[in-house]
């Protein structure tokens, strides 16, 4: 077994989890904020510590796609985590369709009314709030990456700054900040969802840009 088949699919199992958990108990507790964010920060740190040793999980392409810019994935890495990261996240989608017996409600990714514009507008100040919450998980990301010091430590420090993040963002955007966790219910529930959801994948991205450039900066 190749390495980079054991590292896209400690991806997979990781994102898989990830969403399962994730998106499922946010729709069980009825989009509980604290549940929710307790059980996506808890599942990254449980995940990182179950197979994070093989790729260093990341399970989400927009930390990935940080690594990349940084220069500690090649194209070809980049290309087997995303793939892998893409299809936990919808294999989960999936599962979370039959165990629910619909694709009503999913946990997908939508812009919050109670942001103060309407239209395109209100899609752009949705995209906004997801830049910035990326890039600060990215920069707390790296920065705890970065020394074999605090490596030991970065799957519960990820986790918790995944935590405070949802507990900011939840009731703007439903917090993505992972374009794998965002798409993957979007392509079930469709509607609205599914006609947003490139705001979760693009802004995000953008986010991780950002983030790599202020990093590379600071060294």
């Amino acid at each position: 077994m190749s390495i980079n088949f054991k590292k896209g699919l400690a991806e997979f199992l990781g994102t898989f989890v990830l969403v399962l958990f994730g998106t499922g108990v946010a729709v069980m507790s009825g989009g509980d904020r604290l549940l929710t964010a307790l059980t996506f920060g808890l599942t990254v740190v449980l995940m990182a510590f179950a197979v994070g040793h093989m790729s260093g999980g990341h399970f989400n392409p927009a930390v990935t796609f940080t690594m990349f810019l940084k220069k500690k994935l090649s194209a070809l890495e980049l290309g087997v985590y995303v793939l892998g990261q893409v299809l936990g996240a919808v294999l989960a989608s999936g599962l979370l369709v039959v165990f629910l017996g619909s694709n009503a409600a999913l946990g997908a990714n939508t812009v919050s009314a109670a942001l103060p514009q309407d239209g395109f507008v209100e899609l752009l100040f949705g995209g906004l709030v997801e830049l910035l919450l990326t890039f600060f998980f990215m920069l707390v990301i790296l920065g705890v990456t970065k020394s074999e010091k605090t490596q030991p430590f970065a799957g519960l420090v990820i986790g918790l700054s995944l935590i405070a993040i949802i507990l900011f963002g939840f009731d703007l955007t439903g917090v993505g900040v992972n374009p794998a966790r965002s798409l993957s219910p979007a392509l079930f529930q469709g509607g609205v969802a599914l006609e947003q959801v490139w705001v979760f994948i693009l802004f995000p991205l953008l986010g991780s840009f950002l983030a790599a450039h202020v990093s590379n900066q600071l060294e």
